[in-house]
């Protein structure tokens, strides 16, 4: 275990593993108090916190693997019920998550991933990677796919080997109190041996990745939900040999701040915050993530356009406005 910021004990726990002698990877991940700690200002549906859930602990198995100083970002766009599903986690796995759902919507506790957000099969799958040094003029690398799969796993699957073309399985699961999840991946091999050695090590790695995910297939979803990472560990590889990495700990963190709120209400153009000015005196601005409340008067609004560098303010991408 270790302890967050707030000097709490954390008890969310990321666990890597490789096989010997094959090019295959895993990882098992347990989020507890990160998850609940995103729940905390909102009342999602069931079937809506469980598809969150799983992107939750999905988000943080892929960011584990991260080999830059930056941070992914998992969206859902959906034309159904529920409008986005956004998840980030950067290298550190310091995640945040949220859901935005259309006004006035009934979920049913047992609605598919299809029901909630693929009614018209407009429904799209994004990653984003978003390096925090990036250069001037650089753009995050973003995939987008449509939304195929009848479930969290499987879009994330079709995404992995669309876009990065490597086999990789998921299995998710998440309540009210916990999200899990176990990857496997087969990873490239680059080898300058003799054609014959190199295809026995591609055979071999082949024999391990079948029986890898066959076993991993054996996991029901209570199962994942009610077992620690160690005893899923041995349960499912006991007769493999296998490395087992130090653990890492995955926390609640909000990049939100005054600086991002003031950008976005200049991006809005002084018209139309003048406009809302006119009409509510102040502007208030709640972080989706958080729920940091940010407040901007007339004089704070002044200050915005007065200059055309940022202004010491603060906020994510998205947030409300009254």
């Amino acid at each position: 275990m270790t302890t967050t910021d707030t000097g709490t004990t954390n008890r969310d726990t990321l666990q890597k593993f490789i096989f010997d002698n094959a090019a295959v990877r895993g990882e098992l991940v347990e989020i507890s108090d990160t998850w609940r700690e995103i729940q905390a200002r909102h009342a999602y549906p069931k079937a809506v916190r469980s598809v969150l859930g799983e992107m939750v602990a999905a988000g943080a198995l892929l960011s584990a693997n991260l080999k830059f100083n930056g941070a992914i970002v998992m969206q859902i766009h959906g034309d159904g019920p529920v409008r986005l599903l956004v998840v980030e986690c950067d290298a550190d796995l310091r995640m945040r998550a949220t859901a935005k759902l259309a006004p006035d919507v009934e979920i049913a506790d047992d609605a598919t991933l299809g029901q909630l957000f693929n009614v018209n099969g407009k429904g799209r799958f994004v990653i984003t990677l978003d390096p925090a040094d990036k250069v001037p003029g650089q753009q995050p690398y973003q995939g987008v796919v449509p939304l195929d799969g009848d479930d969290m796993a499987t879009v994330i699957e079709n995404y992995m080997l669309r876009s990065e073309q490597m086999d990789t399985r998921l299995w998710l699961a998440a309540d009210d109190q916990v999200a899990r999840g176990l990857l496997l991946q087969k990873l490239p091999r680059h080898s300058g041996k003799e054609d014959q050695t190199k295809q026995a090590t591609e055979a071999e790695d082949l024999e391990t990745w079948n029986r890898a995910a066959m076993l991993g297939q054996t996991v029901k979803r209570e199962e994942l939900l009610s077992t620690d990472i160690s005893t899923l560990l041995h349960r499912l590889f006991w007769e493999e040999t296998i490395r087992v990495f130090d653990p890492l700990h995955p926390q609640f963190h909000c990049s939100c701040n005054r600086e991002k709120v003031g950008n976005m209400l200049k991006m809005l153009g002084q018209e139309e915050v003048e406009s809302a000015l006119a009409e509510l005196g102040e502007l208030g601005i709640n972080c989706d993530f958080c729920g940091k409340h940010y407040a901007f008067d007339k004089v704070d609004c002044a200050q915005l356009f007065a200059s055309d560098s940022p202004v010491q303010t603060m906020m994510p991408p998205s947030g409300s406005t009254h």
